[in-house]
């Protein structure tokens, strides 16, 4: 099982949840600020599995390029998002009796 963070600009991030979520991507939505790659951006957490990491990444650069065709490119980033891929070993759901 991998852990994918994802860090994806504003502008993307809306069409993001909605089109993975309908792809049946589950995800949770952190509410964040700081410096780490500037403002005005959102963060995702995925719960792949390996063979599901190269589609999500798919997927995500789509929806990037096709926000990009309706509102046009932005020209003061860099990037679209940034992602990290994360090795699970262990993840225990603690359940409340």
């Amino acid at each position: 099982m991998k852990l994918m963070v994802c860090v994806v600009n504003n502008r993307y991030a809306d069409k993001m949840e909605e089109e993975l979520k309908a792809k049946g991507y589950r995800m949770t939505e952190l509410a964040s600020s700081g410096g780490f790659l500037k403002k005005g951006n959102t963060t995702f957490l995925f719960g792949v599995t390996d063979e599901d990491v190269p589609g999500l990444r798919s997927e995500m650069q789509r929806i990037c390029r096709e926000v990009e065709s309706k509102k046009g490119k932005l020209k003061d980033t860099k990037s679209r998002y940034t992602s990290f891929v994360i090795n699970v070993k262990d993840s225990a759901p603690f359940f409340q009796q």
